[in-house]
């Protein structure tokens, strides 16, 4: 990154112009600071408070609006812990946001949004080379900004994804995004719920007792499942025929899949112990994590869902512990928008069809908060080679961040059978990455931390996660890295 400002330093800004972020979320926040920590002068354009969207509540910079997890922070055995770690070797705003706000949630990294989100604020805020400007871009950004990175999310203005539908000629693609209910904790009863983290793990800044547990046996599980599936839902006629996004699918949709679904999925009670009751196995267990720095709020985990607010408060009373919840928010759903990023942009995340133009986050095709801000990283760093002149390459594909690029301009169409046609928003794993050889598990191997055995599978996830540190390291250090030291 020193020798990227370094260069950019030798440009007076008078005689160029900044670098445009259309979006104040977690890629175009992300995709700001890259830039100015490279030494580029950039203009961070976000409509709130001037324009509102149907999810945010504030006018804070990368404000989450759904979950308030960034998930599994393991960064040797999950593919997302393991962008979490190369996201912080490349200097990540939302990283070290994220780590400084941090609360308790088992192996996941989980974080109090609002000091979160006001850490992003107060830091591009301070920024010399970092303008914000409050203010809707309505349409195609004016001709005369010569680089722009569009990092507008799910919930690109009508106008804005109207006019990207224009200029490249493909239809507009689409699916819902659910919001999880947020319950006060003085109203859980915990004579009944329990704290402890499944296989009381403990994560960061955890304890192994990070998750409040609402057990149910089989009577109460189904009295629930048939509340959720008779509850009135909120009906979108408009969008009815949009697909939703498997990894964020509203709980009534998952307990339409079948009756034991939800408790396979995010009510199974594997790895939980009642306190209370600990020689009575629960037959499902809904789980709630905190999510303020208090602990005065938590939302309830993979409860997503498109119940009218009525239904919510009677249907999520009838679990054991919540009777008399009292939420601080209910669930709600609001639509994304993505592009047909394979087709529509080249290896650099540049529109083919007006190369001015660069996407970031979740209107690529990423899902996911860090997902979303790697590829406002990804973005940031390739607009700011782009600014002073020089050659870039990408991250290696060996690596989560060169994995996802791949996903989002291309790569998987590689594997047999895939389309373009196909293509949909998709979180980071390990089937992205190019594989690795295995023979074993390893001989007479140290006892794992979190107490799993070692099997073929982990031992793999365990080389392709060394391999992409090292790879990494190495681009960071190459003169053909985004940004060389």
């Amino acid at each position: 990154m020193a020798q990227l400002a370094s260069l950019a330093k030798d440009m007076t800004t008078s005689s160029r112009d900044p670098v445009h972020v259309v979006g104040g979320g977690l890629a175009g926040s992300e995709a700001a600071w890259q830039l100015a920590k490279a030494g580029v002068p950039v203009i961070l354009h976000e409509m709130r408070p001037e324009r509102g969207t149907e999810a945010h509540k504030t006018d804070g910079l990368a404000e989450l609006v759904c979950s308030n997890s960034f998930r599994s922070d393991d960064a040797e055995t999950n593919a997302v812990g393991l962008l979490h770690e190369e996201m912080r070797r490349c200097g990540s705003l939302v990283m070290a946001s994220a780590d400084a706000h941090k609360l308790p949630a088992g192996g996941a990294l989980a974080v109090d949004r609002d000091l979160f989100s006001a850490r992003v604020t107060a830091a591009l805020e301070a920024h010399t080379l970092v303008q914000i400007a409050r203010g809707e871009v309505a349409g195609l950004p004016p001709g005369d900004w010569r680089s722009v990175i569009v990092a507008t999310g799910p919930l690109t203005s009508p106008a804005l994804a109207e006019e990207i539908g224009a200029l490249t000629g493909e239809e507009e693609l689409a699916f819902f995004d659910a919001i999880a209910p947020i319950v006060h904790l003085e109203a859980i009863d915990m004579s009944v719920c329990w704290r402890q983290s499944r296989y009381d793990k403990v994560g960061p800044g955890g304890t192994g007792a990070d998750y409040i547990n609402c057990p149910l046996n089989q009577a109460q599980y189904d009295a629930f499942i048939n509340a959720l599936l008779a509850g009135e839902k909120t009906a979108f006629k408009d969008f009815e025929k949009t697909p939703y996004f498997e990894g964020c699918l509203p709980i009534e949709v998952m307990a339409e899949r079948g009756r034991d679904t939800l408790r396979y999925g995010p009510l199974k009670p594997v790895g939980l112990t009642n306190a209370h009751r600990p020689d009575e196995k629960p037959y499902a267990v809904i789980q709630l994590r905190q999510d303020n720095a208090l602990g005065t709020l938590w939302n309830m985990v993979g409860f997503q869902t498109k119940l009218k607010y009525a239904e919510q408060v009677r249907v999520f009373r009838m679990i054991p512990g919540l009777e008399n919840a009292e939420f601080a928010r209910l669930g709600g759903l609001h639509r994304n928008t993505f592009l047909n990023s394979p087709i529509l942009l080249d290896e650099t995340l540049r529109l083919k069809a007006q190369p001015r133009l660069r996407f970031a986050g979740q209107v690529t095709g990423v899902e996911g908060y860090v997902e979303s801000a790697a590829i406002g990283l990804i973005a940031g760093r390739f607009a700011a080679a782009e600014w002073v002149g020089r050659a870039t390459s990408a991250p290696p594909p060996t690596t989560a961040l060169g994995a996802l690029l791949a996903h989002i301009t291309g790569g998987h169409l590689s594997i047999e059978g895939s389309s373009s046609r196909s293509f949909q928003p998709m979180n980071v794993n390990f089937g992205l990455f190019p594989p690795v050889t295995v023979e074993r598990r390893p001989k007479h191997p140290e006892p794992r931390p979190d107490g799993r055995r070692w099997t073929k599978a982990l031992a793999r996830k365990t080389a392709m996660s060394a391999r992409a540190l090292t790879d990494l390291d190495d681009w960071l250090g190459s003169k053909h890295s985004i940004a060389a030291e």
